[in-house]
């Protein structure tokens, strides 16, 4: 019997997602705080709570966690908003910009396991179709 389409892709994302998971695990960070760290160094300036809890899509009460892990972990820390004192800054520490170059690589590696055996064309091609994709969400 062949796999449609939708089981495939699915199959392929779950590969991935393992493969960088298994990689991500020396750096003891959960699938929600690997993300979260990814949003704080990819900011252009520190975030607000709020702010972060928007991009990642989940409630502001929820993000609280998941910083208080990262400035655990010394990857990020918290400081009052100037502008408004009732709200707080979140902004990566040099521990958690370093770490978050680690991800990277480890998320390179771990796609580049999962489409080793696509010619660099086929990569392309692949990546042109996701992102037409991407832009009809």
């Amino acid at each position: 019997m062949e796999k449609d389409l939708v089981e495939l892709f699915g199959q392929v994302a779950r590969r991935i997602r393992r493969n960088q998971l298994e990689r991500l695990a020396p750096l003891e960070l959960t699938p929600s705080q690997s993300r979260a760290l990814r949003v704080i160094t990819n900011a252009e300036e520190p975030l607000r709570m709020a702010e972060l809890a928007e991009h990642l899509g989940v409630v502001p009460r929820s993000v609280t966690t998941v910083v208080d892990a990262l400035e655990k972990a010394g990857l990020a820390g918290r400081t009052p908003d100037p502008g408004n004192r009732r709200s707080i800054l979140v902004t990566p520490t040099a521990k958690g910009r370093a770490v978050r170059t680690r991800m990277a690589e480890a998320r390179r590696e771990a796609a580049e396991e999962v489409f080793q055996p696509l010619t660099a064309e086929q990569r392309e091609q692949l990546r042109a179709l996701l992102a037409l994709l991407d832009e009809h969400e």
